[in-house]
């Protein structure tokens, strides 16, 4: 994969920018990118998404493993460079054991190990409150973008057709 989409993609896309109603070419778009082995996301994005019981845990389960990937045995090494990064960081305990514990943690850790570019909403925060996903790309060197870099970068074209 060349890029990892956190949760928020999904979310925002569906919930805003992209609805299922009124875009059905942007989620067509990631699914023809992830048969190229463009786009992406991991299994904890997954499991955090399945759980809305709506549309969009529709759409995510009919992509199944091939578009969320399980963690591999390079992915397990990254995750001790990610916890030992967060760790030795100014944030509070609380901060460090909640990003321990959630899809963000393995998707920076997937990120590094496959050197794949991580696709958020999110931007770096200076808050010790809560670690964001830029602040740890930063920090680990991992490359970080927005959706609408990514779509840039892809050149994707949502173009309307012919009126019914």
């Amino acid at each position: 994969m060349r890029y990892l989409l956190d949760a928020n993609i999904f979310i925002q896309a569906k919930n805003l920018h992209y609805g299922f109603d009124f875009c059905p070419a942007f989620w067509q778009w990631l699914i023809d990118q992830n048969a190229a082995q463009n786009v992406g996301s991991i299994e904890k994005v997954s499991d955090e998404l399945v759980g809305g019981g709506d549309d969009l845990a529709d759409w995510v389960a009919a992509r199944g493993r091939g578009f969320f990937l399980s963690p591999d045995d390079a992915v397990l090494p990254a995750l001790g460079e990610v916890s030992a990064w967060a760790t030795g960081q100014n944030y509070e305990p609380a901060a460090i054991a909640t990003f321990l514990q959630v899809a963000d943690y393995w998707l920076v850790a997937h990120a590094k190990a496959t050197e794949c570019i991580l696709v958020t909403h999110e931007v770096p925060s200076e808050s010790v409150r809560k670690i964001k996903i830029p602040n740890a790309c930063i920090g680990l060197g991992v490359s970080c973008i927005t959706p609408y870099e990514m779509l840039r970068r892809e050149r994707a074209r949502f173009v309307l057709g012919q009126a019914a």
